[in-house]
């Protein structure tokens, strides 16, 4: 794979973005957003932002970081071949993965990206565009770089921060930075969208309720570290002002059927703060293709084909919902016997036949009503941030490094999750209950890692302890399930026995490919700031 400066300035001599028109906006190419004749109009500034929603840069994300990164690792998909993936779910992992290696340049990819335009609008954009309206793109930029730099954090640690892609060519080499700045860059990118972000705006661009969602759990993710045994307070105070903000003060509230939000006609509901805004007919590489990880059939799959590597869910995920949490558990994975109304509706609907992912399956060209779908471009807009994730951030911040809490606030905005699948009540949430509500309302969602990486940082041992307990009662492997009798049996054969997993578990490591070509990341860490 390209090291992330040929990343970078491949990005800046024109690297071009698979259009994916007619479904956000037409989108420039980065050959455009680049030139010296673009940023003439609010109309150019808004092509500019709204190539940084899709394409081949979040495509390779997307498809290698945030499920097998952000599910695998933690237990929730299971594996019994292709090495790469083996790899994740063991934990045997080689700078040589290439979803590790896909996973850090497709994020790096869309660092230089926001860079560009960025940096383009600073310095090109006519004197008649407003003010206003010129903080704003520059807001919605560095919301999608904050994003990024913060998945670089919580899964590599400390990374090189970037603002300048021109400073490359002259030294590509680059020194990786001390986790903390980059947190607070990622914080620092943030603040400025939830300042410059306007309340609303057209259906699929981020506002600045998106932008203080994501600081939320930006500082929530910060109070943790280096502070083992507790949570920084006033981290955790930050982190409850921005998650309580949105909560109280948005307007926003939840899709009323869970189900609901993962099938594409309520794209860009009143649910989701930052959703990739994918199109029909982009090519190989530059959509949504999340529906190739689903096996059992291609029936349900746009003309019939892929559906080549199933994302198996594991025991363990399947033992996190309790017997009233159907509506989740439905929408997210498939048991034998399910039935689906809305995939294959043409034949009458899709009954399961064995386990698999739900979520992202989503249907044929013709459930989607969209002929020129296929199997690299799914019409779902899958989000990296929705209101139930900020609720649960809000209840998490309130609850801190406490064992357990009864405030209202916290059980009110937590309860809402709960009401709306369909689950009691309660009236005291613990660490251990947050952390397993978080699992099943976001599972395949790319955030389960993530908040494990998060519980690392400030109780190193029992985070450890909880993904050993996945190995030891047998949990960490794939089931089948028979409908008649409602029971669950472990395979124990089907998928190998992870090694015990210890506190460098949590740090992926950087890819060989990007070591080859900058030394100093086998340095330590430096200050940014």
């Amino acid at each position: 794979m390209k090291s992330t400066n040929k990343i970078i300035i491949i990005l800046l001599l024109a690297a071009a973005i698979a259009g994916c028109k007619k479904s956000f906006l037409d989108r420039p190419s980065n050959s455009q957003i680049s030139s010296n004749n673009f940023y003439k109009t609010t109309s150019d500034l808004r092509l500019a932002t709204a190539s940084l929603y899709a394409g081949g840069e979040w495509g390779r994300w997307n498809r290698s970081g945030m499920l097998p990164l952000g599910d695998v690792l933690a237990g929730t998909g299971s594996f019994g071949y292709s090495n790469d993936l083996v790899q994740l779910f063991t934990r045997t992992i080689t700078a040589q993965n290439s979803y590790v290696t896909d996973g850090w340049t497709g994020l790096y990819s869309i660092v230089a990206q926001c860079n560009t335009v960025i940096n383009a609008i600073q310095a090109q954009a006519a004197a008649s565009i407003p003010l206003a309206e010129k903080n704003a793109a520059i807001a919605e930029a560095k919301f999608v770089r904050a994003v990024a730099y913060y998945h670089l954090a919580v899964y590599w640690g400390a990374v090189p921060i970037v603002e300048d892609n021109s400073k490359l060519i002259e030294n590509p080499l680059l020194p990786r930075n001390i986790v903390s700045d980059v947190y607070k860059f990622a914080a620092k990118d943030l603040t400025y969208a939830a300042q410059y972000l306007p309340k609303t705006d057209e259906k699929g661009r981020v506002t600045t309720w998106s932008a203080q969602g994501m600081l939320g759990k930006v500082y929530l993710t910060m109070a943790g570290w280096g502070k083992s045994g507790s949570r920084d307070q006033a981290l955790l105070d930050s982190a409850k002002k921005y998650a309580g903000n949105v909560c109280k003060n948005s307007g926003l509230s939840l899709l009323p059927n869970y189900a609901d939000l993962f099938k594409s006609q309520n794209n860009d509901n009143q649910e989701s703060l930052f959703a990739l805004q994918w199109a029909a007919g982009a090519t190989y590489g530059n959509g949504n293709d999340l529906q190739t990880w689903y096996a059992p059939t291609n029936e349900v799959l746009p003309s019939k084909n892929g559906g080549w590597q199933s994302l198996a869910p594991s025991y363990d995920l399947y033992r996190m919902y309790s017997a009233k949490d159907t509506v989740r558990r439905k929408a997210t994975i498939m048991l034998n016997g399910d039935f689906y109304p809305e995939l294959n509706q043409a034949a009458g609907g899709y009954k399961a036949t064995g386990t698999g992912m739900k979520k992202h399956v989503i249907g044929n060209e013709k459930d989607n009503n969209a002929p020129t779908m296929d199997i690299w471009s799914s019409v779902e807009h899958n989000s990296y941030l929705r209101l139930a994730d900020v609720y649960l951030i809000y209840a998490e911040a309130i609850l801190g490094s406490n064992t357990a809490t009864s405030d209202g606030d916290a059980l009110t905005y937590f309860n809402k999750v709960r009401a709306r699948a369909g689950v009691d009540i309660v009236t005291v949430i613990t660490p251990a209950l947050l952390r397993v509500e978080r699992r099943v309302e976001l599972a395949y969602e790319g955030q389960y890692w993530m908040d494990l990486v998060r519980y690392s940082y400030y109780a190193p041992n029992d985070a450890v302890k909880l993904l050993n307990d996945q190995d030891a009662t047998h949990g960490r492997i794939s089931f089948t399930y028979d409908p008649k009798t409602r029971i669950a049996t472990r395979d124990t054969t089907a998928t190998p026995t992870a090694l015990p997993a210890t506190i460098s578990s949590f740090t992926l490591p950087i890819p060989a490919s990007e070591l080859v070509s900058d030394p100093k990341l086998t340095q330590p860490p430096v200050p940014y700031y």
